[in-house]
């Protein structure tokens, strides 16, 4: 682990660290040749400038006027101290005005022809005077030169100062980095502990800490591994509460197996077996019920219930359910309405959504009383499609109420009626997988009433 978090936070930093250097150091390197090109070009600017003021003041004035302008230039001091010099048709010189420092200077070795530019005599390591130079119309030649003493001091303050400034930055980007590298890395390495924990001990009730942060990945990967974890939980605990109910109450029907098959083999009678059978078939399919009733509630429960969704029409659907008791309702001499109302299409399975509205419809039969009734009701309530199914049955006392949606559990009205007490379970089941909501309010010896919400 330690091997495995110094080896990522060592590779993390010197990447960080790499490449925060090298763009610094790229940036400077461009921001030196800029200025550096830029100063060079202010110098190069002044030189010609001042090669054509002085050439058309020579023009005009002669010699008398070229030295008049210069010794003008140097009191007001409007512009560098520049090197001038002015070459006769010997090639001697006949005006020269150069500054006291520049004396290092050999500007014999100057080219003496015309129209050049660019021409350097090297001077204290670094320095140079740059030289350009021009033909006047009477044959003279005027040069007029430049060092670069002042660009260089200034881009050796430049370098001073970026170096500076960049050392800095380094120290402080890497250090920075280094913390953010830790920072980051640190959920990793609390989630490997998660995992690594989870398959030592084979417990998942371990979490990993979610930093609050908006927009970070480690910290939504931390979010869903908890959430993961949850869900796996879920599922674990779904699936033994469903074992604890299967095993719970699939007794009383073994029991009941084989006690049919003792006395089977007990009796004398010749048609006791074939009873016998018939007895265990008929259990044998309740088991199977009650099993798959199971899977289905716990597979809706934990999500994982494959829903074929299409539009579904419930007014319709209701009519179909509502034909399929018609008989059972005949037999009790009761009376199924379905109200009158507009019709709501959800987008729900039509198969699971006929199997709750049955499910309500039987147990409203089941416990009302020969000649009661039955009210079905659609109808649209804020967003929401809401069926309501009510009779004058026997009821449900209040402390029982909240119970009706556990599984197996049976209230003492119904413990007399046929059934695996899981029809209210599989509706509460099949609505909530569907988004929606169920609840039910009653008052014995007066009815109850359920009330389905499904979004629309």
């Amino acid at each position: 682990m330690i091997s495995l978090r110094r080896a990522l936070g060592l590779r993390l930093s010197v990447w960080y660290a790499a490449v925060f250097t090298f763009t610094t150091i790229g940036l400077v390197a461009v921001t030196y040749a800029l200025l550096a090109s830029s100063l060079a070009q202010r110098d190069h600017d002044i030189i010609r400038a001042t090669l054509r003021e002085y050439a058309s003041r020579y023009e005009a004035g002669g010699l008398i006027a070229l030295s008049r302008a210069v010794e003008l230039e140097e009191r007001t001091g409007d512009r560098e101290r520049l090197f001038v010099r002015v070459l006769g048709l010997g090639a001697d010189a006949v005006f020269v005005r150069e500054p006291q420092a520049w004396r290092g200077y050999d500007v014999e070795e100057l080219d003496q022809g015309a129209d050049t530019f660019g021409e350097e005599l090297g001077h204290d390591r670094r320095a140079v005077l740059e030289v350009a130079s021009a033909r006047l119309p009477d044959g003279t030649i005027l040069q007029v030169g430049k060092t670069n003493e002042i660009r260089l001091a200034l881009l050796r303050r430049f370098e001073l100062i970026v170096g500076l400034v960049s050392l800095v930055s380094l120290v402080i980007g890497v250090s920075g980095g280094l913390v953010l590298t830790q920072s980051t890395v640190q959920p990793v390495y609390e989630l490997i502990e998660v995992v690594q924990d989870i398959i030592r001990t084979g417990k998942t009730d371990t979490r990993v800490a979610v930093r609050d942060a908006q927009g970070d990945a480690v910290g939504e990967l931390s979010g869903l591994f908890n959430a993961m974890l949850d869900r796996i939980n879920l599922l674990i605990a779904a699936m033994g509460q469903s074992l604890d109910n299967v095993a719970h109450d699939l007794r009383t029907p073994i029991a009941r197996l084989r006690a049919i098959a003792g006395r089977a083999l007990e009796s004398a009678n010749p048609d006791a077996p074939r009873e016998a059978l018939a007895d265990c078939l008929e259990e044998a399919d309740r088991l199977l019920s009650m099993v798959n009733t199971l899977m289905d509630i716990s597979e809706a429960e934990t999500g994982v219930l494959k829903l074929h969704r299409e539009p579904v029409a419930l007014r319709q659907l209701l009519g179909d359910v509502v034909d399929l008791y018609e008989d059972v309702a005949d037999a009790k001499h009761m009376s199924i309405t379905l109200l009158p109302g507009p019709d709501v299409v959800v987008n729900g399975a039509r198969d699971r959504l006929r199997q709750v509205f049955a499910n309500l419809l039987d147990n409203a039969i089941k416990y009302s009383p020969d000649a009661g009734w039955v009210r079905l009701e659609v109808k649209r309530d804020e967003g929401a499609a809401v069926v309501t199914v009510t009779d004058n049955g026997v009821g449900i006392a209040p402390d029982q109420l909240p119970r009706i949606w556990d599984r197996l559990y049976r209230a003492d009205a119904s413990r007399s009626e046929r059934g695996l007490g899981l029809g209210l379970s599989l509706v509460r089941a099949y609505v909530t997988a569907h988004g929606g909501t169920v609840d039910a309010t009653s008052e014995p010896g007066h009815g109850s009433t359920f009330t389905v919400r499904l979004p629309v």
